[in-house]
């Protein structure tokens, strides 16, 4: 695996050639249609900037729960990315292909945020757990993530209402919870990104170094 300081610089060139993208289409066209980028792969760098805080010894079990959490509630924006692909709609004021080469290039970086981020969380969770264990608790944080990015893309909520409109939010949760059978987008949503986004990190994970 990569250092943290290789990954950082790897994701300076990544990110930093989306946002030039994004720079360059504001510049030619004058549109701002896809500035909203900028905050989306700020919000994807934040779980690996958490992940980055785990310590190895089991002295810091509390601060080591508070970061699992924080991890987890930031997880989804990173993987959120995949879903910013609706925004590929053919425009007159910009090439077709610029925009495909930009949208893709924002999910690449929002899943390679992601997985390294998961990666990193991934090793440490095996000081504590079984391979078994870890890999279940794995999946679990996917099926959460992705029922995340349904809450996200469909019903607009961000990771701080968590904290800024609990009430509302927790309303809408237990609504789709409670009736599933209502909520056939969000179920078939969360399910199937859950094994799109396990497929793929399980598969990364064996390839050869």
């Amino acid at each position: 695996m990569l250092k943290i300081n290789s990954i950082n610089k790897v994701f300076c060139f990544t990110i930093g050639f989306t946002l030039s993208l994004v720079i360059a289409r504001i510049a030619y066209t004058g549109n701002h249609a896809f500035i909203f980028l900028f905050w989306n792969l700020f919000l994807a760098w934040i779980p690996l900037f958490i992940s980055n805080q785990f310590k190895k010894n089991y002295q810091n079990r509390v601060w080591n729960v508070v970061c699992f959490i924080g991890w987890l509630l930031f997880f989804p924006n990173a993987l959120y990315l995949v879903t910013d692909l609706v925004h590929l709609r053919e425009r007159f004021d910009a090439p077709e292909w610029f925009d495909i080469i930009l949208l893709f290039s924002a999910v690449m970086n929002g899943l390679m945020l992601g997985y390294a981020s998961l990666m990193q969380t991934d090793t440490f969770l095996r000081n504590y757990f079984s391979d078994k264990k870890v890999n279940l608790i794995i999946l679990g944080c996917f099926f959460i993530s992705s029922f995340g990015v349904y809450l996200g893309r469909f019903l607009r909520w961000n990771s701080w209402d968590v904290i800024t409109k609990p009430g509302s939010l927790i309303n809408d949760v237990f609504l789709n919870v409670s009736n599933p059978l209502n909520h056939p987008r969000a179920w078939g949503m969360t399910c199937t990104l859950s094994l799109f986004f396990a497929l793929f990190y399980f598969s990364i994970k064996k390839l050869p170094a």
